[in-house]
């Protein structure tokens, strides 16, 4: 692939992942039922889908501003980590649900990794054999 058609496919996949998450943080931070419901049935107590979104929120403003963008990966990678936690506490479905968090992290760092030479020639992708 041409750096530029990395450096586009990196824009694509962080925008698809922004507006997901956008998403998410929204309906916790206007306390949609949906939230309350979902979050009872992980077994955490209501209330607590404010707070989360509160935090995606401020680690998806890390991730978007471009000097702090791999701290608020790193920190967005933490709280996916704790929502597949959740999930396999309880068995939940593993391509659906448990994995889910896998997914994101794909899409944050997969845009990152496309359009960022720097964070390329720390995690390079190499042939076999090399």
């Amino acid at each position: 692939m041409t750096g530029n058609a990395m450096r586009w496919t990196g824009y694509a996949l962080t925008g698809f992942f922004t507006l997901f998450m956008m998403f998410d943080v929204a309906i916790k931070l206007i306390r949609l039922p949906i939230v309350e419901q979902t979050m009872a049935q992980l077994g955490y107590p209501p209330g607590l889908g404010f707070p989360i979104g509160l935090i995606e929120g401020a680690c998806l403003l890390l991730y978007l501003v471009p000097r702090t963008r791999i701290l608020g990966a790193v920190l967005l990678t933490a709280v996916f980590g704790g929502a597949i936690a959740s999930h396999l506490r309880l068995d939940d479905p593993l391509f659906t649900h448990t994995l889910f968090g896998v997914y994101l992290g794909l899409l944050m760092w997969g845009g990152i990794w496309l359009r960022d030479p720097a964070l390329r020639a720390l995690f390079p992708v190499r042939t076999m054999g090399a």
